[in-house]
């Protein structure tokens, strides 16, 4: 069972997602926010797989809750629900922790492909709004490039890493095994001098390699 909790303050589309996540057998509403002051209250307290994040909320934006639990050790897998006109804060978003983020347009099937793969670790920027996301990050400057040159495979590695595959996925679409993806990624990380896979996507997409 995956448990999703929803922070919107619209009640439609909270309803709405609601109602679609029901549809699965498989998901659980852990709760709902209505603005990011609750959330920050009651996703602690609720035992949550996956946090559906709206970054514009009254009384606390969604960065200031991605903030504000991860500074508290509360903070879970976070999926970031934004428009086109919310791309300048989605770097920010993500630099606080969220795991990735979605149009608010998106199919049914794409938000349920999304919710899995941040449940299991991964990460979804969608692409849609990545050219956008890029003009809102400016130029890169020297902090965003690799230390050292990722390799042609690396590169391969970081844009699946990019789409939320885990990297028993990673390994089955190049044809090779695990334990090589594990490496490779490790090696991602060690140049781009971060701590996990989702700082090594934002710098490879501050660095324009995707």
């Amino acid at each position: 069972m995956i448990r999703v909790f929803i922070a919107d303050d619209q009640l439609l589309i909270r309803q709405g997602i609601r109602t679609l996540l029901e549809m699965d057998a498989e998901i659980v509403i852990a709760g709902e926010a209505e603005d990011g002051a609750e959330a920050i209250e009651r996703v602690p307290l609720a035992e949550v797989d996956v946090l559906l994040l709206d970054v514009r909320m009254p009384k606390k934006n969604g960065v200031d809750v991605l903030r504000e639990l991860s500074a508290a050790n509360a903070l879970p897998p976070t999926l970031v629900l934004t428009t086109f006109d919310d791309t300048p804060v989605v770097l920010d978003a993500i630099r606080a922790g969220a795991r990735g983020f979605l149009l608010k347009d998106i199919s049914y099937q794409q938000l349920m492909s999304a919710i899995r793969a941040i449940a299991a670790g991964g990460t979804v920027f969608q692409p849609a709004i990545t050219q956008r996301l890029l003009r809102a990050a400016g130029t890169p400057d020297s902090g965003a490039m690799p230390i050292e040159e990722l390799t042609a495979r690396e590169l391969e590695v970081v844009r699946l890493m990019a789409g939320g595959y885990s990297n028993k996925e990673i390994a089955h679409a190049l044809g090779t095994a695990e334990g090589t993806i594990k490496n490779q990624v490790s090696s991602i990380l060690s140049k781009f001098g971060v701590r996990d896979r989702t700082r090594a996507v934002l710098k490879a997409l501050e660095a324009r390699l995707l």
